[in-house]
């Protein structure tokens, strides 16, 4: 029946099924869904019965009224932290193994593998590290001579646990920013730097007048990445301390889920995500103002 048309009826046919199809799917899995969450959020339902109550801005109430569950984003700022220093040192050791150094490629893969592990093995084999009896991290410090240090409880003190699980999400993902900053370094022209050497440039004007302007957009994606990444964290102490001690290192994506199916709280958990969703939007929108304003 296609092959009866004209080739330019055939080619509009075509580009609108490539454009549908792809169009279909997005609403099914991603627009429907939100809409359908935003719509939860102003109802009282237990995920399992056919009535939904209506109750308005009730939910949002909640959310912004009780502490214990807006409370919990102060949890966040720990990974926050420890994402921008990650990205400090992505960026530093990217300087590195950009130049001639001798086994730059095993050092680059080296930095790299952790990224490829799945996320609650990492977990589990932290767990051990971190065990404060017979955990490796202790015992090194022990051997050291750090006697009083080598009895630290990291996942058990509410002080620092925080800390202590965004470091495992540092060694995690430093290696995947690194080679993210590494493409783009090897994408700004050799002869900018033999340029700015002829003129006399030292290392670090090299650095700041050449390699971060022409960097600057990959770093704001990785800033991006970091920020989503800080304020969505779930794995790590979802499997490591289980949100503890007492609730010390339970994130805002863990309150949802607790919300949700331990305590059959459907609407207040979708109001939460939303929540959770405009909170997002407002700090990468801050991000953006700020970083736009540094690039012009």
């Amino acid at each position: 029946m296609l092959s009866k048309l004209s080739f330019q009826t055939q080619k509009k046919v075509i580009l609108i099924c490539f454009i549908t199809i792809p169009l279909l799917l997005l609403f099914t899995f991603a627009y429907y869904p939100a809409l359908e969450l935003f719509r939860l959020s102003f109802m009282k339902w237990n995920g399992v019965s056919a009535n939904k109550e209506w109750i308005g801005f009730a939910n949002y109430v909640e959310v912004f009224s009780n502490p214990d569950i807006f409370g919990v984003f102060k949890h966040n700022f720990a990974y926050f932290v420890v994402g921008i220093i990650q990205n400090m040192l992505a960026l530093f050791f990217a300087v590195i193994l950009n130049t001639k150094l001798r086994g730059r490629n095993g050092f680059r893969l080296l930095l790299f593998l952790p990224y490829i592990l799945n996320g609650v093995a990492v977990a589990y084999l932290f767990g051990y590290v971190y065990d404060t009896t017979n955990g490796s991290l202790n015992a090194l410090l022990g051997s050291l001579g750090f006697g009083q240090l080598s009895q630290t409880s990291w996942l058990g003190n509410k002080d620092f646990v925080n800390y202590t699980l965004a470091s495992v999400g540092l060694w995690r993902f430093m290696g995947f920013n690194m080679v993210i900053y590494l493409g783009a370094l090897q994408s700004i022209p050799s002869d900018l730097y033999e340029a700015a050497s002829i003129d006399g440039a030292n290392a670090w004007q090299k650095f700041s007048r050449i390699t971060l302007p022409n960097i600057y957009k990959i770093i704001e994606l990785n800033l991006f990445l970091t920020v989503t990444g800080a304020l969505e964290v779930f794995d790590l102490p979802f499997v490591l301390t289980k949100g503890g001690p007492a609730g010390a290192s339970e994130t805002f994506v863990m309150k949802i889920i607790e919300t949700a199916f331990q305590f059959n709280n459907y609407g207040l958990a979708s109001a939460m995500s939303v929540v959770l969703l405009l909170f997002v939007v407002i700090v990468l929108s801050i991000q953006r103002y700020l970083l736009s304003r540094g690039d012009d």
